[in-house]
């Protein structure tokens, strides 16, 4: 037995994969392709795409944000959990990029549920609190450029419901946020947006060792 997080050898994960994926067939083929780029690596990994499918449910969820879309997986499994009238306003800047989503959103048969908004993120956002969405969805996932944590985070809050859940991704960051040897702009503004998180009173909180950290925070 042990009191802290086993580290994930590949073959553990592997592991963790064939017991638990159950991983619909165009993620998988998303997955793939998304693989094949050279910025692969800014994809979730398929048991953190489930594990968010699974909070979707644990909240009751049909109005979701997404901050930072890439290829679309996070979109499409946030979707694919949704119920026929959820919505996912998907937030990106890259039509190159979030082309490969629409396809894949398509293939699935959930593009309809899917409102992919082409335009930085804190403006969308901005647009939705001045239209009056302030306390109208249940769950927010970023996943974006680690200097606007921090503001995407004050935005979200103030969209999410009392009881809504934020999901916040690379908040361990290659473990770099615990070297104080490094620093540079995108972990410097994480290990700020962590401590802002750890002393946050407007939420409950947990850091889950998932991907590259999951950071989970909860509306009171």
């Amino acid at each position: 037995m042990t009191r802290r997080t086993n580290p994930l050898t590949d073959e553990l994960y592997r592991y963790l994969l064939d017991v638990s994926l159950r991983e619909h067939d165009v993620l998988r083929r998303l997955r793939e392709e998304t693989a094949e780029l050279a910025e692969s690596n800014m994809q979730i990994g398929p048991d953190q795409g489930q594990l968010m499918s699974v909070l979707l449910e644990l909240v009751d969820a049909r109005n979701v944000i997404e901050v930072g879309t890439f290829t679309g997986y996070s979109a499409l499994a946030m979707a694919l959990a949704l119920p026929d009238d959820g919505r996912v306003v998907a937030c990106d800047i890259s039509e190159e990029w979030t082309a490969i989503g629409r396809r894949h959103w398509e293939a699935a048969g959930v593009a309809h549920k899917i409102d992919l908004r082409l335009a930085p993120a804190e403006q969308t956002l901005s647009e939705l609190l001045a239209a009056g969405g302030a306390g109208s969805f249940d769950f927010a996932f970023i996943d974006a450029d680690k200097e606007g944590y921090g503001t995407y985070y004050e935005l979200v809050l103030e969209l999410l419901r009392t009881g809504g859940l934020v999901a916040v991704d690379n908040t361990l960051w290659e473990g770099k946020v615990a070297d104080p040897e490094v620093s540079d702009p995108d972990t410097d503004a994480i290990r700020a947006f962590n401590l802002k998180l750890r002393d946050d009173e407007r939420v409950s909180l947990s850091l889950v060792p998932v991907g590259d950290g999951l950071t989970l925070a909860r509306k009171r």
